[in-house]
């Protein structure tokens, strides 16, 4: 298939980004402390998770 035939087609991963940004817009107009409370609590995962790899890291070394 070339560039040519393609170009008719919807691009279904384009599709699905723009609706999952839709979807967050929507979120966070209409309930936006909900929004920060998840959004903080994500930051906190991500953070636990870093700290948890450093610590594997320090006994690995030692």
């Amino acid at each position: 298939m070339t560039y040519g035939e393609r170009r008719g087609y919807v691009d279904v991963k384009k599709v699905a980004l723009y609706l999952l940004l839709v979807f967050v817009l929507y979120s966070i107009i209409t309930s936006p402390e909900r929004s920060a409370e998840l959004v903080g609590i994500g930051f906190e995962g991500i953070s636990g998770a870093a700290k948890g790899v450093g610590s594997f890291m320090t006994e690995l070394v030692n």
